[in-house]
């Protein structure tokens, strides 16, 4: 049990009270730092040792610009330097107070967020969207859009703002709100307002009849009624969510292919799992021959949870590994039938569908259009289409559910930590049964692989996926997927080979086709010299091609299908 006050444990604190702590906490061992560095300097290199007391006086002074030392002056260059050093590091540690802990904690002055904006033009508008609004503003950022996030929450809006997010505070419901964002300018409105949305849509059409309106709602059955009131499109991502676990579910009885992108004519990329029993399984990406089996070109590979671009061609491909290829269509679909043959299926196997909420029920309506794949669901509340009533996260609700015999479970409980839980117990209970996972968190994907996971979707990921397509009026490879393609120039690498580009190295992407004069290579020569005017086509994660647009500072471009 923790000694401290429940008032003023850290994690019971506000954002702003955190930092006051962090910041005591830095500046004291900055102070004590300096202090040892410049003790140690005036007995080493001053040839005058004195005490740690009047080195840390002489530190303070300096910092503080209330002197510049009794121990004026230094003989030694390093020693002037190092003071001239502290002197500007006071300086900024000054500003940072006066501007981060001093004036909102002593004068109370409120933080003006509009303030911060910069001009707006062609930007987005987004309200109350609570899908971790982290993950869809980092997404429009690596497109290279513009926006400004509406928060009726204050301490959300600040707190963004602080992180350097375009956020202000206030109600979607007031015109002077919209017209504080810059409505007039925009490009389009994403509202996520919940049962405020109607009321959102009907303000944002009286500020401007013209504007895009994009809703996201977690009730699909609203869809009319949104439309009707003025929405141009309505975004259901927890019902799509659902939908694709339930069709990755379906592929182990179908080669059939998901969420391909055409790059150009010819060409395709696409993302494909290794099932239990596949030729592939148990053989390194060396051996397996698929460029020569299939046609198929192995770009990446998700291993263990990690992307490897390009795989190590000594990497074992296993059951839970996702192959990312490119190739014609023909390639692709014969690369599926390998990496997931039709498995036999006996009379008693089926789906188990944990959790029958939002996600749950879109899941398994794709599995009932199948007809002749058995379905049993779980729920902790009893319903019509509930068969076990009980906790997915117990032994006993698996078994009751059948989960020995089935096939495949998917897992669609809302909470992170039951849907983990239930990921372990699966794989316990039935070591070959697949497991597809809906996460709330996108940063707990990874826990769920390593808890047993074949597959899994994360709520933000695929919001923020499908908005940014209504936005671009393409997907970068699907909203489902956990890595990105882009299209981008070419003008930093100017004069230099694939090679000398250093664009694996430096950003962890990898260049899949180059367009030059129009036309499209996939065969890439590493000497070949790139022309300002090329444009590449790069593949990472997320995160990878963030890093690359930032590094180089390029922006992405449309790809044409």
């Amino acid at each position: 049990m923790s000694l401290l006050p429940r008032s003023i444990r850290t994690g019971d604190l506000s954002r702003r009270h955190r930092l006051v702590i962090y910041y005591l906490i830095g500046l004291t061992a900055l102070v004590l730092t300096y202090t040892v560095i410049y003790n140690t300097g005036m007995s080493v290199l001053e040839g005058r040792p004195q005490s740690i007391f009047r080195s840390f006086q002489t530190v303070t002074e300096t910092m503080t610009t209330t002197g510049y030392g009794a121990d004026s002056p230094w003989e030694t260059p390093i020693m002037n330097l190092f003071v001239v050093f502290m002197q500007l590091s006071g300086i900024g540690v000054g500003f940072f107070t006066l501007r981060v802990i001093v004036i909102p904690l002593f004068t109370g002055a409120e933080v003006d967020l509009d303030s911060r904006l910069s001009p707006k033009n062609d930007h987005v508008v987004i309200c109350e969207y609570d899908r971790d609004s982290a993950v869809l503003l980092d997404e429009l950022e690596q497109l290279g859009i513009d926006y400004v996030l509406i928060s009726s929450d204050e301490e959300e809006a600040i707190d963004l703002s602080d992180e350097g997010y375009s956020a202000i505070h206030g109600s979607p419901q007031e015109e002077a709100t919209f017209e504080r964002a810059s409505i007039a300018s925009a490009r389009a409105v994403i509202t996520d307002a919940d049962e405020a949305n109607v009321d959102t849509i009907l303000t944002v059409r009286s500020v401007r009849s013209d504007v895009e309106i994009i809703t996201l709602t977690d009730d699909s059955t609203l869809r009319d009624v949104l439309l009707a009131t003025g929405a141009d499109s309505v975004v259901s991502p927890r019902a799509v969510l659902g939908q694709r676990l339930a069709r990755k579910a379906m592929s182990l009885y179908t080669s059939e292919l998901h969420d391909t992108v055409g790059i150009a004519e010819g060409l395709e990329v696409t993302e494909i799992s290794v099932s239990r029993g596949s030729p592939l399984e148990g053989t390194s990406i060396r051996n397996s021959r698929i460029r020569e089996r299939t046609g198929a070109n192995v770009v990446g590979a998700w291993i263990d949870g990690e992307l490897q671009l390009p795989p190590d061609p000594d990497a074992v491909i296993g059951a839970n590994t996702v192959l990312l290829v490119s190739g014609d269509h023909e390639a692709l679909e014969e690369l599926g039938e390998t990496a997931r043959p039709v498995r036999p299926r006996g009379r008693e196997e089926g789906v188990v569908v944990a959790g029958l909420g939002e996600v749950g029920r879109a899941a398994l309506s794709v599995v009932e259009e199948e007809g002749d794949i058995p379905a049993t669901t779980i729920d902790i509340d009893d319903g019509p289409e509930v068969d076990v009533v009980g906790d997915v996260s117990s032994r006993d609700t698996l078994r009751e559910a059948g989960i020995e015999d089935a096939g495949v479970i998917l897992v669609c409980v809302p909470n992170d930590s039951t849907a983990l839980l239930t990921a372990v117990l699966a794989r316990s209970l039935n070591p070959d049964i697949e497991i597809l996972v809906r996460m709330s968190d996108a940063k707990a994907t990874t826990k769920a692989l390593r808890a047993g996971a074949d597959y899994v979707l994360s709520v933000p990921r695929i919001s923020a996926r499908m908005v940014a397509r209504e936005l671009r009026g393409e997907e970068v490879l699907g909203a489902g997927s956990q890595i990105r393609i882009d299209r981008v120039s070419a003008e930093p690498f100017a004069g230099k080979t694939l090679a000398e580009s250093g664009i694996y190295e430096r950003t962890g992407c990898r260049v899949i086709a180059l367009e030059h004069e129009g036309e499209l290579t996939t065969s890439l020569d590493p000497d070949r010299t790139i022309a300002a005017e090329d444009r590449l086509v790069i593949v990472g994660t997320d995160e990878a091609v963030q890093r690359f647009l930032t590094t180089f500072d390029v922006s992405p471009r449309p790809i044409e299908k």
